[in-house]
This record gives C-alpha cells, sequence and structure tokens, in this order.
C-alpha cells in the first residue's frame, strides 16, 4: 500500500509558504526548526500494517466523531477526509463574541492489487481510525503441511 504524497508547494494548505525563502542554510534553518512538521500538523500521523489476511490502516485523529469522515475509493485510490465545522457564541451584558473554527485533511493511499476492493471496513474508536482491507483469497499467504513419502 503506497501514501500518495501530497503536493507541498500549495501556499494555502502549508506553513512554510510563510516563511520568506533566503535560500540555502537559512532556508533550512527557518523550515527545519520553527516550522519543523508544519505539513503534518494539517493531516494525522498514520500507521500502515500488514498481516497475512490484509492490511491495516490507523489514522490518529482525536476529537473527531465517526460522522466526521468520508472514506472514498475511486480507481485503486483510497482517500480519507475530514471537514468539520464548528462555532462557538458567547453572549455578555453589553458584549457578543462569536468564534469559528474549520478543520480539513485528505489522505490518499493507493490499494495494492492484492486488495479486496469490496472488504474494506472501518471503525472510529479513542480517537483512532481504524480501517481493515481485506486480501484476495488469491494473495494470502497459503501454508500448508506436505507429507514425504
Amino acid at each position: 500500500m503506497t501514501l500518495v504524497k501530497f503536493n507541498s508547494d500549495k501556499p494555502n494548505n502549508n506553513l512554510r509558504a510563510m516563511v520568506p525563502t533566503f535560500g540555502g542554510v537559512f532556508d533550512s534553518i527557518f523550515t527545519d526548526s520553527f516550522f519543523s512538521g508544519g505539513d503534518m500538523a494539517l493531516v494525522p500521523a498514520v500507521n500502515i500494517c500488514e498481516t497475512a489476511d490484509n492490511f491495516q490502516v490507523e489514522l490518529a485523529a482525536p476529537g473527531l466523531a465517526k460522522e466526521d469522515f468520508r472514506i472514498n475509493l475511486e480507481r485503486g485510490m483510497m482517500t480519507v477526509s475530514v471537514q468539520k465545522e464548528d462555532s462557538n457564541e458567547d453572549q455578555g451584558k453589553n458584549f457578543t463574541r462569536k468564534e469559528f473554527s474549520y478543520g480539513s485533511f485528505n489522505r490518499t493511499f493507493t490499494l495494492p492489487d492484492s486488495a479486496d476492493h469490496d472488504a474494506i471496513h472501518a471503525k472510529y474508536i479513542d480517537g483512532i481510525l481504524r480501517i481493515e482491507i481485506a486480501k484476495l483469497q488469491e494473495a494470502k499467504n497459503v501454508v500448508r503441511q506436505i507429507s514425504i513419502s
């Protein structure tokens, strides 16, 4: 299973784009020190594991609900996305404070040929989205004992 890399040249989703480019040494100091992991703050960390029977993908996304997630499969590509909008309003004697919060991300994975596209299951428990992708029967490792005559 392959994780599709996102384009880090997009200024609208990239904190590094806010750092002026000085070239060479300055570039690496600003982007690697102060904005280290800036791209990763926008998308959740992912663990991918392969077992004999399936592939397992885990995304760390605390603070969301299972209804916030969308998982789409198209042309062998599985995309996990979230778009969440919150609003908070306080009203006092002589004031009104209203705050909006928006958050979204997309992670796209290329499924291997051995993945069974009809047997994908997902659960969201304790801030972790777990996606299990079964392998096709012919792709599973078959172990059998061979008798010696």
